[in-house]
């Protein structure tokens, strides 16, 4: 605001444009409101008697509020000229009052009455509504501006040469003391501004430095992400191909398994009915044997007996070397018998063990696919095959002892 709107110049040079700002004042007064004016200078009311709080405060020293503030935003907008408007305004809409009252009247009227007038919004906003109605023009300010000065010229001319000299000097000294205070202040103002500008400086080209390592290094991260991000989907894509794969193979497997656990089972079975026949017959032949011992030890000699009908019955001699060889082919049908049971009870054991392997891979299947499974079902595997083979051989076994006896 005092730059752009001109109110650093009021307060410059012992108030001279504000003097001048009052010859402005002056001049408007006496073209538009000459009764007014002709009023004033014959009490000799000068402007700066009532208007210099207008031009330094811009009203703000007795008016209200929301009266300033329509001043300040129409002051914001059109710029300083609008404090004429505004003065202007207040001296037409007081123009009755002014014209009846003297000297004091009229500055207790300015300094009391005139503020109390517009308490209320209304009537502040007719003031201002009437202020913008009324026209002044730059054209004519200059026109006044250029007379004060040159009445300024004329009153230093006819003044004596050396007080104008003297106080042309003087005003000269003052202006040179303001320039150099001016400048010292602009110098140090350049010096202060430099040093931040190069610390600013400074501070932007570490902070373009690290920008530019970061970002290099979140160009290098970005690549090997890519990198990274491109193997991890080839690896998956392999690892989806072999997972499917291990899939069918593991079913495969898995049916496998199903047809040898049958299959065990099949040949269990079968070694089962086998036993029970080899063991009646057994039991049998040892009923029988046994009964013939009895026979030879009750007899003890005698070659016939009698049954139960009372017929004779001729039993044939039996020599000591036959009835040892009778009692170590009771021993050997004992042993075979235990023999063959304990290989069924093995046969039945590794088809739970079996069973139990198979159910526990089924049930890992749907939440671990992972390549261990294959040797957890290689394992199984062996473990089929190996018991399979055992209990083939048992069965050839079993098979060629029972014949052997049988014979």
């Amino acid at each position: 605001m005092m730059f752009k709107y001109e109110m650093r110049e009021v307060f410059k040079h012992n108030f001279e444009n504000l003097h001048m700002r009052f010859y402005q004042l002056e001049r408007l007064i006496q073209d538009q409101i000459p009764d007014i004016y002709y009023h004033f200078m014959d009490l000799g009311i000068e402007a700066h008697m009532y208007a210099s709080q207008w031009f330094l405060t811009l009203f703000t020293a007795k008016f209200p509020l929301y009266m300033v503030f329509h001043i300040i935003d129409v002051f914001l907008a059109e710029g300083i000229n609008v404090i004429f408007n505004v003065a202007l305004a207040l001296l037409k809409t007081s123009r009755r009052e002014l014209l009846a009252i003297d000297f004091e009247g009229v500055l207790k009227f300015f300094r009391v009455s005139l503020p109390r007038k517009y308490r209320h919004e209304e009537e502040a906003l007719e003031l201002m509504n009437q202020a913008m109605s009324i026209k002044i023009t730059n054209k004519k300010l200059k026109k006044y501006e250029k007379e004060y000065f040159a009445l300024k010229e004329a009153e230093a001319m006819q003044a004596d040469p050396v007080e104008r000299l003297t106080r042309e000097n003087q005003r000269l000294l003052e202006a040179n003391m303001r320039l150099e205070q001016e400048n010292d202040s602009l110098a140090h103002e350049l010096v202060t501004s430099k040093v931040k500008l190069r610390r600013d400086l400074d501070e932007a080209e570490d902070r373009a430095e690290n920008t530019g390592k970061a970002h290099t290094l979140l160009s290098h991260q970005h690549n090997h992400l890519v990198r990274e991000s491109e193997r991890m989907s080839n690896d998956l894509e392999q690892l989806r191909d072999l997972l499917e794969a291990d899939r069918s193979k593991f079913a495969n497997e898995i049916e496998r398994n199903r047809t040898i656990i049958a299959e065990y089972k099949q040949i269990t079975g079968q070694l089962s009915e086998r036993l029970e026949k080899q063991q009646t017959a057994a039991k049998q032949e040892i009923s029988a044997l046994k009964l013939q011992l009895d026979r030879l030890n009750l007899e003890n000699g005698t070659n016939g007996t009698t049954d139960q009908d009372g017929c004779d019955i001729t039993t044939p001699p039996v020599d000591a070397s036959e009835m040892e060889k009778l009692n170590a082919q009771i021993r050997e049908l004992e042993l075979e018998l235990a023999q063959t049971k304990l290989a069924l009870v093995e046969s039945e054991c590794r088809t739970q063990d079996l069973t139990h392997q198979l159910n526990a891979l089924l049930e890992q299947q749907s939440t671990n696919k992972s390549t261990w499974l294959h040797k957890t079902l290689n394992t199984i595997r062996d473990a089929a095959v190996s018991s399979k083979s055992t209990l083939s051989s048992n069965m050839a076994s079993s098979s060629n002892n029972s014949i052997n006896s049988g014979k």
